[in-house]
């Protein structure tokens, strides 16, 4: 089997630079007061008050926890209940402030502000208006992104048990590191 040819191109023009062009590149390269791109200023978003480092002060009981339905098919699978199983991982985190958290177990429905977009689209852009929330997600491409976030923690399922990571608050005031 040999090789197919290739057909050959005909009817090819070359362009021809006309004189406008050439006076606008000569303007645009030999103009030493013209602006660099590289001096403009760039966009930088601010960092709000309440983070300091990567420290987040409006993280307080009760917490608010935005549930990921992955993270609710991982529950039902090693068989643990969603708020006792909150309610016991907050309670070794904080036992001051059971009290408060046990007083309202219910559960809220926040909707998506945006419709049409993916639940992951939603509860990014939810998080990066207000950093005062907990995600709790076991999907590895919802972590990565979360994890671009300053100051939000994030609660997973691991080893039949809730974890927590980039929560500061629980290696301060005694309470047991897992």
């Amino acid at each position: 089997m040999g090789r197919t040819k290739k057909p050959q191109k005909f009817a090819v023009m070359k362009m021809m630079i006309s004189h406008k062009a050439l006076k606008h590149y000569k303007e645009e390269v030999l103009n030493p007061n013209k602006k660099d791109l590289t001096e403009l200023p760039r966009n930088v978003p601010s960092v709000p008050s309440g983070l300091f480092f990567s420290h987040n002060s409006s993280l307080v009981p009760p917490y608010r926890v935005l549930v990921d339905t992955n993270f609710i098919n991982f529950s039902i699978q090693n068989k643990i209940d969603l708020e006792k199983g909150m309610m016991v991982f907050v309670r070794k985190m904080h036992s001051l402030y059971y009290g408060l958290i046990a007083k309202d177990p219910r559960f809220e429905r926040l909707p998506c502000v945006l419709k049409g977009t993916y639940a992951d689209d939603c509860l990014v852009d939810r998080v990066t208006q207000h950093k005062c929330f907990i995600v709790a997600t076991c999907d590895r491409d919802l972590k990565r992104r979360i994890r671009k976030i300053p100051g939000v923690p994030i609660m997973y399922v691991t080893q039949r048990k809730y974890s927590i990571e980039k929560l500061p608050e629980a290696t301060i005031g005694g309470a047991p590191r897992y």
